[in-house]
């Protein structure tokens, strides 16, 4: 009997071991939860006193023994570098800068002034010699009804006077070429307000004569005179002139109004040009439009567009027309064109610096009977000038 009980006690035994077995296997598993709680700090409380100050342990900003790398941002915010204010540089004041670049004008106009000291310092000078002054001057490009003009009045002269000398044909020369290009004419450029309003300045012009470079070096005359300019980048033809024109405003804190859309309404973008000059009081408006062909009808109109827009909000005070002085007599009918399209007031020659026919200026004037205004002599941003008749005609003889 007691065997049979140790058997019974031993299965009873192994019973309560496999039971507990099989439990442990069909017991749901699952992630034991952590019941503890878990204090979390309050609000850095302020300090009382300057002792508190020394208590209190660093602020992560405040640390210095943490490099960049170990701070941990945890959120999607990329730090980025702040860029540097750019500098607003400050233009050279217009007066004076063509005797400035005398010297440059002197190099490109020998044709028109060494080559007719030489012939009237001669002296005796006989019909063979007068027709070689009148080829200079043509060649000069001054154009015949000027050349014919100015060649009498140097027979005159030489005859009453007598030519000894080259100071006294230097002399003569001068009073005719002043004459000639005429100081009486009124250069003044439209750069301050108007009835509460500002001047507003169109420029135009052919494709290649450097016409979005000359309104922003324009706006430099301007800012150097410390007007309040806005420019308006209605050439939306070309991808790249907007942004040209904004980079140079840039350079001397000057604000552009453009659209980002090519191809937009160019009259549209200069109507915002003007609105925005209104609005913000500035002195003068900028008005940059696209080069077109003068015998493209069509582009023509365009432009006279642009300025009839223009006009519903303000008068149109200048129009500037800008002419490549190298092409000589070719821009005269540029220059007609453009003159029955939109009224010039104006003329800029760039490029002036580049050619030996300086006679342009005279032949220009003539035809259009309107004043030239401004000079190219350069590519430097401050190479565009004023016109001085006395310091042009100077330059010439040096």
């Amino acid at each position: 009997m007691n065997f049979m009980w140790e058997y019974v006690a031993i299965a009873v035994g192994l019973l309560v071991v496999l039971g507990g077995v099989l439990l442990a296997f069909l017991r749901p598993r699952g992630r034991v939860e952590d019941t503890r709680t878990v204090e979390r700090p309050g609000p850095r409380p302020a300090p009382t006193d300057e002792a508190d100050v020394d208590t209190l342990p660093p602020r992560v900003e405040d640390r210095t023994d943490t490099a960049v790398d170990d701070v941990v941002v945890e959120d999607d915010t990329v730090l980025e570098d702040i860029p540097p204010t750019p500098t607003i540089e400050r233009p050279e004041a217009p007066a004076g800068r063509l005797q400035r670049l005398r010297a440059r004008l002197a190099r490109s106009n020998t044709a028109i002034g060494r080559g007719l000291l030489a012939l009237l310092s001669r002296g005796g000078l006989d019909e063979e010699a007068w027709e070689d002054v009148e080829d200079t001057l043509l060649q000069a490009d001054l154009g015949v009804e000027a050349t014919t003009e100015l060649v009498d009045r140097l027979r005159t002269q030489v005859a009453v006077d007598g030519v000894t000398s080259e100071d006294q044909a230097r002399s003569i020369l001068r009073t005719e070429l002043l004459a000639l290009v005429d100081p009486s004419m009124d250069r003044s450029i439209a750069s301050s307000r108007v009835d509460l309003r500002p001047a507003v300045i169109m420029v135009v012009g052919v494709n290649g004569t450097g016409k979005t470079t000359t309104v922003g070096k324009l706006a430099r005359v301007m800012v150097a005179e410390d007007k309040d300019v806005i420019l308006g980048a209605a050439d939306t033809f070309r991808a790249a002139a907007a942004d040209q024109l904004e980079t140079w405003g840039a350079r001397v804190g000057v604000p552009t109004v453009r659209s980002d859309k090519e191809g937009a309404d160019p009259a549209a973008v200069a109507f915002d040009a003007v609105k925005a000059g209104v609005e913000m009081e500035a002195d003068v408006v900028i008005v940059d439009t696209a080069g077109r062909l003068h015998n493209k009808v069509g582009l023509m109109d365009e432009l006279g567009k642009v300025k009839r827009v223009i006009e519903k909000q303000s008068p149109v005070d200048e129009v500037l027309l800008v002419l490549d002085a190298t092409t000589g007599q070719n821009g005269m009918r540029q220059a007609e064109v453009f003159a029955d399209v939109v009224g010039i007031t104006g003329i800029v020659l760039t490029k002036l610096d580049g050619t030996a026919k300086g006679g342009i200026v005279v032949a220009v004037q003539r035809k259009l009977g309107v004043p030239v205004k401004l000079v190219g002599l350069g590519e430097g941003p401050d190479d565009l000038a004023p016109f001085d008749p006395e310091a042009f005609v100077d330059a010439i003889l040096a």
